[in-house]
């Protein structure tokens, strides 16, 4: 996923960068694969739950076959096609029974090849999906499930990918991008290779505009608002925000707070803190 930097020719221009799109081959999405995706602009109940959200250009969901359960079966990789709701470049596989699913696309997967998911065991090659226990210690994966038959929930972004590193009785022990390291059940799948679409987190948006594409609105800093809107608000001119720590509009603790429940359930998983 080659990224264009553009010559400062306007205020816009600079320091912003484009994806050219060179790893896409097919155009249109596959109309029995897409679903409206609707707007909520950020709000659950009507009310704003995430500030900042909302407008956006109009996008439809595909319809991303997480579990790829249909085991033994081999796949043709038809196309590889952009998604607009999320980093990581998708593939529209074709079964025998010329059935069609989408996936999340491995780096150097190409248009043409066979991959296959199996619980009994295939060859350890980019695209195919194995249970943990039956892929050797030290592979790269992504798409991984947490609770078996459920579908992959972790590493699916652009350019992420786990690595191996044990089997030790009923679990495999997993490094994950954050270089945490957690136990999953054996039993569960994971797709061999890592995300494509690596370059992607080089892409600099550049201008206010283009973030508005996206759904995001502006931020108004607190130390700007007044007293009632703010804690960091009031004073004349420039000035510090007056406190020991930031706060958010909601007189909480905004840096350095730990999100985790202390008492999770899923604790006793985690080997090795992230850093």
């Amino acid at each position: 996923m080659p990224v264009r930097i553009y010559k400062p020719t306007s205020p816009g221009r600079r320091n912003s960068s484009v994806d050219l799109f060179d790893d896409i081959t097919k155009g249109k999405p596959e109309k029995s694969l897409i679903t409206i995706k609707k707007s909520k602009a950020g709000r659950s109940g009507g009310k704003i739950s995430v500030r900042h959200r909302g407008g956006g250009v109009k996008r439809y969901l595909r319809l991303v076959d997480f579990k790829q359960e249909r085991f033994d079966v081999p796949a043709k990789v038809l196309a590889i096609e952009y998604d607009p709701n999320r980093t990581a470049r998708i593939a529209l596989l074709q079964y025998t029974d010329n059935e069609k699913r989408y996936i999340i696309a491995p780096f150097g997967l190409q248009v043409g090849e066979e991959i296959v998911s199996s619980r009994k065991g295939a060859e350890i090659k980019i695209g195919n999906r194995l249970p943990l226990e039956l892929i050797p210690v030290g592979t790269t994966v992504h798409n991984i499930e947490i609770q078996e038959g459920k579908g992959g929930v972790l590493v699916r972004g652009a350019g992420l990918g786990a690595q191996l590193v044990a089997i030790d009785g009923d679990y495999a022990q997993m490094k994950l991008p954050s270089k945490e390291i957690r136990k999953i059940k054996k039993e569960c799948m994971a797709t061999i290779g890592e995300v494509g679409a690596k370059d992607k987190r080089l892409i600099r948006w550049g201008k206010a505009g283009r973030m508005r594409y996206k759904g995001i609105r502006p931020t108004v800093r607190g130390k700007v608002m007044n007293p009632v809107d703010h804690p960091h608000g009031g004073g004349e001119g420039v000035n510090p925000i007056g406190l020991k720590y930031p706060k958010t509009k909601w007189g909480k603790h905004a840096l350095g707070v730990k999100t985790r429940k202390p008492k999770k359930w899923s604790n006793k998983f985690i080997l090795k803190r992230r850093k």
